[in-house]
């Protein structure tokens, strides 16, 4: 059985369904969930494990047909190629329908762009389950999470909705996080990029660096 989230002492705590929004916790199983999905002009189902034995990249942003979402989205678009290529998968999520997905990509140059599944939570329980829901405003803080390909969750990151995000941040992150998880007794100091010095943490590196 999976294993549900602590609470999270908020506001919901009050009510008699408590801690409903939860945020999963690094190195945890991510949160198995089914959904639709707008992918190669159709609609289809996706669940997070049919990505098993690949990275998978959520990308949580607050709705379609706005302004700071099509200039992250477009950019993970013009670095997809780089991403696959580093066995791993791209699925954006927030609120809007299947159909909704459907008329920006028609709509937008830049959504146009998109290759990778748009999933759609129109019922909010994908928001919930990673902790990102705005309840009040139904829609998605702008949320990045990495898997593994076992399916435990490595880096989070949580942005103001005024804040938009880095493709090539995104991709280092990745590129640390596959690392470490085959180099398992390195770690990867700040700003590391491919093929600059890791640290093997140990007693002779105490207080040297």
């Amino acid at each position: 059985m999976e294993e549900r989230n602590e609470c999270c002492g908020g506001d919901c705590c009050e009510e008699e369904l408590c801690c409903d929004n939860n945020t999963p916790k690094i190195g945890q199983l991510a949160p198995e969930f089914e959904a639709e999905a707008y992918h190669e002009d159709t609609v289809k189902k996706i669940k997070l494990s049919d990505y098993k034995g690949k990275w998978v990249i959520l990308l949580f942003y607050p709705a379609d047909f706005t302004f700071v979402c099509p200039t992250e989205l477009g950019d993970v678009a013009d670095h997809y190629e780089e991403i696959k290529g580093l066995n791993a998968e791209v699925l954006s999520v927030s609120t809007d329908t299947a159909f909704v997905h459907k008329a920006w990509h028609d709509d937008s140059d830049t959504i146009k762009k998109i290759k990778f599944p748009m999933l759609a939570d129109p019922t909010h329980d994908i928001c919930l389950d990673y902790g990102v829901l705005i309840e009040e405003e139904g829609m998605a803080l702008r949320g990045t999470f990495i898997i593994d390909p076992e399916g435990h969750l490595k880096t989070m990151e949580v942005h103001d909705n005024g804040i938009g995000r880095s493709s090539k941040e995104l991709l280092r992150k990745l590129q640390a996080a596959q690392f470490v998880h085959k180099y398992g007794d390195q770690v990867c100091p700040a700003n590391w990029e491919p093929g600059s010095d890791t640290l093997k943490p140990g007693l002779d590196l105490v207080g040297k660096i």
